[in-house]
């Protein structure tokens, strides 16, 4: 094997690697924020942590965050909380870095 085979195979490597702490991370985001929405409302218990899968699950309906956004604002104006899109999108990027840090320390115990 080549140099340059062993560097595209360990690119391939590195690539596929990040594709999966991408796919973690994004996961544990959506659950995070559905913790979160399930919170301001008013949903405790197993029904957070059953409303969090929720969110995760919306999040497989098309590509991008968008789904999540029209699913958290349909249930906030539901419940009288309307929360504007630059909230919405806070709330996702403050998630997303929580969940980057959980991944990344996780990753580092194995």
């Amino acid at each position: 094997m080549t140099t340059f085979d062993e560097r595209e195979k360990a690119f391939e490597r590195k690539f596929a690697l990040d594709e999966e702490l991408r796919f973690k991370a994004t996961v544990r985001r959506n659950k995070l924020l559905g913790l979160w929405a399930a919170e301001k409302l008013g949903i405790s218990g197993a029904e957070a942590d059953a409303y969090a899968k929720e969110v995760i699950r919306a999040d497989f309906e098309q590509p991008g965050d968008d789904d999540v956004i029209r699913k958290l604002r349909k249930d906030f104006e539901g419940k009288g909380l309307p929360l504007s899109d630059e909230q919405l999108h806070g709330a996702m990027t403050e998630m997303m870095a929580k969940a980057v840090q959980q991944v990344e320390a996780e990753r580092g115990k194995s």
